[in-house]
């Protein structure tokens, strides 16, 4: 088995939009998504060894340290026969729900 980095993106121009609606309007789609993901995680639960989801931000350059953003929601390390497999166990997940969404499956291996 080999390992690999998942990462759930999706635009922050998205999810500002997204989160300047109310609440009120939010919670049944919000509602319905956890719902799919809770499910495919539990039917990807052999695939899946860990998910956490990213929170603020800092850039480290050269020049030192700054606060920043990117399209990186959630990331979850897993594990499969192949690239292509792991690849392929992402189709059609709920994460797409979210407009422009995308998930970038990266291999990964000790240093």
């Amino acid at each position: 088995m080999s390992k690999f980095l998942v990462m759930y993106l999706a635009p922050s121009a998205t999810m500002d939009e997204w989160m300047k609606k109310p609440q009120e309007e939010r919670a049944d789609a919000e509602k319905k998504m956890m719902e799919d993901w809770n499910a495919w995680m539990a039917a990807h639960k052999d695939l899946i060894k860990e998910t956490w989801a990213a929170g603020k931000t800092k850039k480290v350059t050269g020049d030192g340290v700054s606060d920043s953003r990117n399209d990186l929601m959630l990331y979850s390390i897993v594990e499969a026969e192949d690239h292509d497999a792991a690849a392929k166990a992402f189709e059609g997940h709920p994460h797409f729900g979210i407009p422009g969404a995308t998930i970038e499956v990266v291999a990964i291996r000790p240093m």
